[in-house]
């Protein structure tokens, strides 16, 4: 495969247009004959480590349902549970968002609900359409102790409403929302106070909405990072067909930061950080601070080093990690992962092309991690394998010696636990290799997600819904939608030999399976 090389955005130093950009890498693709086409694009497979984790249950949620009843069965989970986090204020307690509509506070285990966003919002609130539909994500401002502010995402349908987006892709169908809250009394166990709306962005697809919006960890209070936030917008499931995610005058696509306390934005109601790097560019949004992603799912920081690091999910084959810096271009949906992908294939399993011999003057910057479907033979290239990733942590905790240093993520559908070592994904250096660890319940015995998760999806069996989340003291934990149910990685176990000690996970058949 081609070796994914460091690259500087070429729109940044040679002052492109995105049309422009769109336009010359649309000549490079359609050069490309189709018995180029690259049908294994990560031949690496990953390796069995030596090293297991331990899981131990750390707490349960109560069934939820979307609203409205879904068509797709694959959303009729136990709780629809995104991630878990600490709250930024030394009560020890964690927040997790159920795509449902509630926001749990956890304490010693114990959940019990602390908001409501989805009364809140009624009608409008809709979560019973497309997998990352709902309350996707919630995050607590570093100051959340003495301002009482946090940030939701949730959706809307764009008939149930009269509110106008702020950007919006042609034919829009539902809204993302981002809304900060200010609470009365930050220690209360239930939200008293008052909110309003931040932003508002219109898609015309159900898939790959907003996925993230969080603040960076790393940065401190004298940092100019600090307070600012960041959102991780998907291409709305069009870019497969459309420019959005070059065009620079739309936020699709992008990774944005904002500053939520300012207000020189279009609306009014944020402000733009003038150290993002597209400020002052005609015909860009200042919001903008990366670009080219299709479902740019779960990004996170190296508490050590301060890098960013997204799971960036695929259309044809490639699921990557990213390590995202100021001003990038991933170049989706002219390059996926460090292949280019030609929308105009004639033949669907023809989508992925090699580099152009120029393509450094295009500006774009490839993965740093990445493994792709690996379907079996006489696979319909149609269909899909049900294969996503879920991007994870950096481990820097200290009850797990074993794990620090090791960028832990994995697979959201079949639940597969993977990691690569941190100081190993490097810009210019290739990709970085891929273990997978084996899991151990408490009582030691092999286990695999979709063992501890339970029954899957209606259609959907093995389907576990994996994410990630951390505490205060940077300890690692799995979360799964389909029992809706939280462990912690309470150990780790080392292995006599580098053969899984767990059964092996199946492909899951069907259509495309990552979050929608």
């Amino acid at each position: 495969m081609s070796t994914p090389t460091t690259r500087r955005p070429v729109l940044a130093a040679a002052g492109l247009t995105a049309a422009a950009l769109v336009l010359s890498t649309l000549v490079a693709v359609s050069a490309g004959p189709a018995t180029d086409a690259v049908y294994d694009p990560v031949p690496e497979m990953s390796a069995q480590s030596r090293l297991g984790l331990v899981l131990s249950e750390y707490a349960s949620f109560p069934r939820s349902t979307p609203t409205p009843a879904p068509v797709d069965q694959r959303l009729m989970r136990t709780a629809r549970i995104n991630t878990i986090m600490e709250l930024p204020d030394g009560s020890g307690r964690r927040a997790v968002p159920d795509l449902n509509g509630n926001l749990y506070l956890v304490k010693d285990g114990v959940p019990h609900v602390y908001l409501d966003v989805a009364a809140t919002f009624a009608p409008r609130f809709f979560s019973g359409r497309g997998l990352g539909q709902g309350f996707g994500y919630v995050t607590f401002h570093p100051k959340f102790r003495s301002n009482g502010r946090f940030y939701t995402l949730h959706t809307e349908q764009a008939s149930a409403t009269r509110k106008v987006p702020d950007y919006a892709q042609s034919g829009t169908i539902y809204h993302g929302v981002i809304t900060e809250w200010t609470a009365s009394d930050p220690a209360a166990d239930t939200f008293a106070g008052t909110h309003r709306e931040v932003l508002r962005i219109g898609f015309g697809g159900p898939i790959h909405g907003v996925q993230e919006i969080n603040f960076n960890p790393t940065a401190k209070p004298d940092d100019a990072d600090y307070g600012l936030l960041y959102l991780a917008v998907g291409d709305g499931g069009l870019g497969v067909r459309n420019g959005d995610p070059q065009n620079l005058g739309m936020p699709h696509g992008k990774l944005l930061r904002i500053d939520p306390r300012g207000t020189d934005s279009a609306n009014g109601r944020y402000g733009i950080p003038p150290a993002n790097p597209f400020v002052g560019r005609n015909g860009a949004l200042g919001e903008i601070y990366a670009v080219g992603f299709r479902d740019p799912h779960r990004f996170s920081w190296d508490l050590a080093t301060g890098r960013m690091f997204l799971g960036h999910i695929g259309e044809h084959a490639v699921e990557a990690i990213d390590e995202v810096r100021a001003g990038d271009n991933f170049g989706w949906s002219e390059r996926e992962g460090s292949y280019v992908f030609d929308k105009a294939a004639t033949n669907p399993c023809d989508k992925l092309l090699p580099l152009p011999a120029d393509d450094e003057r295009y500006g774009y910057t490839y993965p740093v991690a990445a493994y792709d479907h690996d379907p079996p033979p006489g696979w319909d290239c149609t269909s899909d394998l049900g294969v996503a990733v879920a991007g994870g942590f950096v481990y820097r905790g200290h009850d797990l010696p074993a794990l620090r240093g090791k960028y832990v993520f994995g697979d959201l559908v079949d639940g597969r636990v993977l990691y690569t070592e941190a100081n190993e994904m490097r810009r210019g250096a290739g990709l970085a290799p891929i273990h997978r660890l084996d899991l151990f319940d408490a009582a030691g015995n092999a286990v695999r997600m979709q063992d501890l998760s339970g029954p899957g999806a209606p259609g959907d069996p093995t389907r576990v819904d994996l994410r990630f989340g951390t505490d205060a003291a940077g300890e690692l934990y799995l979360l799964a939608k389909a029992n809706g149910k939280v462990w912690k990685v309470t150990g780790t176990r080392s292995l006599p030999t580098a053969t899984s000690a767990t059964p092996s996970y199946a492909p899951t058949a069907g259509r495309r399976s990552g979050p929608r």
